[in-house]
């Protein structure tokens, strides 16, 4: 499996972005996907994952200001973040995990090599 994210980039607060992660090499069509982000000195953390059903979760940091989207046709995850804040800059991955007994495992297997977003006050 191979993950490309993009769409990183400098924002100032308040502003929007859309990440893109394009997904490929598939060997099972039942996978979550998800977005996680790291920055410096601080542990990943699971921003928002989809799972086979579509369905959706966040983290709290982003709750009502992150949408998680996905194209089946392109295979492609997106991330539309809103209202940005200094505290969400952070290198930003993708992964994706297939489904283990019909769900989403904690450990995801396969990552992007991620893209950087800044945001400045």
């Amino acid at each position: 499996v191979q993950l490309v994210e993009s769409g990183g980039g400098s924002v100032q607060a308040g502003g929007s972005l859309r990440l893109s992660c394009a997904a490929s090499g598939f060997t099972d069509s039942r996978y979550c996907m998800g977005w996680f982000r790291q920055a410096p000195g601080k542990e990943r953390e699971r921003v928002a994952r989809i799972g086979y059903d579509g369905n959706t979760i966040y983290a709290d940091s982003v709750k009502g200001r992150f949408t998680l989207s996905k194209d089946n046709a392109k295979n492609t995850l997106y991330l539309q973040m809103n209202s940005l804040k200094p505290e969400d800059t952070a290198m930003y991955y993708c992964a994706l995990v297939y489904l283990r007994w019909g769900v989403c495992p904690q450990t995801y297997n396969y990552w992007g090599q991620g893209t950087q977003v800044t945001v400045s006050s």
